[in-house]
C-alpha cells in the first residue's frame, strides 16, 4: 500500500498485515511514519492500493495524486481523503473530468472518493506533474507550488529583512527558513556572519534553499525546528519568520514553540529576531525563553521582535 501525506496519527488500522509505504516530505511526518513502523520509501514493484492525504495547495495535491497513479498497478484502488479546506470538492470535480470515480464518502467538513487505476492514464496527469515542479518566481530564485509563499518573496520576510541589525557577525542560524528567502537576503547584506544554518521541515523547499544559496557559508538541515536541542556550538544570531498555521486556522503554538527553540540554541550573548502578524500573542512565551526583548519595529500588518539573553539551554 502506498500513502501520500499521511496525516500525523496515521496507522496501519485496517491494513495491520499490510506493508505501507508512507511517503512524506515534512520532517515531523517522516519522523512518526518511522516510529509507526512504515517503510519510507518507494515501492518497487506496482501498488494496489494507494491513499492521499490532500494539502493546502491545488497544484501540489494534482501532482501528488498524479504521483499516485502512476505508481499503482492498472487496476489498482486509488483512495483520495481531503477538508473542504483543502479543496477536496474541486479535486474531485477535477477527477471525475478525467476519470470515473466509484465512490464518495462524506463526513464533517471532510471527504474520501475512490476510483481504480485504469489500463491507459490520461496525459492530463503529465500536466499536473509539470506545473508542480520547481521554476524560477519573480524573485529569480527556486521555488515550487506547495512551498510557502513560491511565488515570491513574502511581505514578513521582506519587513524583517528591512530591520535586521546593521553589522549580522558570527555564527547564524535561520529556523524555517523555506526556501531561503531571508537567509539570502542576511548572507548578501551581512560579510560578518561566519556560517549560516538553514533548518527546514520541508524537504521540498530545503532543496530549492540549496539550489538559491551557493554561499560556502550556508549549511542545511531538514530539520523539525521544535524539536531542536542545545548546540555545542551555540548561535550568535537566530532568524525567524515561524509558520503560524498548519491548516487554514492561526495556531500560535507553533510561533512559540520556534521562540522555545532559538532560546535554546542561542549563545548566552546570542540575538533572536522573528516577524510575526501584530496579532499574534507572543509575549507570554517571550517573557519565558527570553529576560530581554522588545518590539524593534511595526507596520500595519507585522511586528519584528528582538529578544536577547535566553533563560535555558536545556
Amino acid at each position: 500500500m502506498l500513502a501520500v501525506n499521511p496525516v500525523d496519527g496515521f496507522d496501519k488500522g485496517p491494513f495491520a498485515d499490510v506493508v505501507i509505504h508512507a511517503l512524506s516530505d515534512d520532517k515531523s511526518s517522516y519522523e512518526s511514519i518511522t516510529l509507526a513502523g512504515h517503510t519510507t520509501e518507494p515501492p518497487q514493484q506496482p501498488a494496489n492500493l494507494a491513499l492521499v492525504f490532500l494539502g493546502r495547495n491545488r497544484v501540489a495535491n494534482h501532482a501528488e495524486i498524479a504521483m499516485a497513479m502512476r505508481r499503482l498497478a492498472p487496476g489498482g484502488i486509488l483512495l483520495v481523503d481531503g477538508q473542504k479546506t483543502d479543496g477536496i470538492d474541486s479535486v474531485l470535480k477535477q477527477m471525475r473530468t478525467h476519470f470515473e470515480v466509484a465512490g464518495v464518502l462524506s463526513k464533517s467538513h471532510g471527504k474520501v472518493f475512490w476510483l481504480v487505476r485504469p489500463e491507459y492514464l490520461p496525459d492530463v496527469l503529465e500536466d499536473w506533474e509539470n506545473l508542480a515542479s520547481p521554476q524560477v518566481n519573480s524573485d529569480g530564485l527556486i521555488t515550487a507550488p506547495g512551498m510557502f509563499s513560491h511565488e515570491g518573496i513574502d511581505p514578513g520576510t521582506a519587513f524583517l529583512a528591512e530591520n535586521l541589525p546593521q553589522k549580522c557577525t558570527g555564527r547564524a542560524a535561520d529556523l524555517g527558513a523555506g526556501w531561503g528567502a531571508l537567509s539570502l537576503l542576511l548572507l548578501n547584506s551581512a560579510p560578518g556572519i561566519t556560517t549560516l544554518h538553514l533548518y527546514e521541515a520541508d524537504r521540498k523547499a530545503l532543496d530549492a534553499a540549496r539550489e538559491n544559496l551557493q554561499d560556502p557559508r550556508a549549511s542545511f538541515h531538514w530539520s523539525d525546528v521544535t524539536s531542536l536541542k542545545a548546540q555545542a556550538q551555540p548561535y550568535d544570531l537566530v532568524i525567524s519568520n515561524p509558520p503560524f498555521h498548519t491548516t487554514r486556522k492561526a495556531e500560535p503554538s507553533l510561533g512559540i514553540a520556534f521562540i522555545e527553540a532559538a532560546a535554546r540554541i542561542l549563545s548566552p550573548k546570542g540575538v533572536f529576531l522573528m516577524v510575526a502578524n501584530r496579532h499574534l500573542p507572543y509575549e507570554a512565551a517571550l517573557d519565558v525563553s527570553f529576560r530581554s526583548w522588545s518590539e524593534t519595529a511595526n507596520n500595519a500588518r507585522y511586528k519584528v521582535i528582538t529578544a536577547t539573553a535566553p533563560r535555558t539551554r536545556t
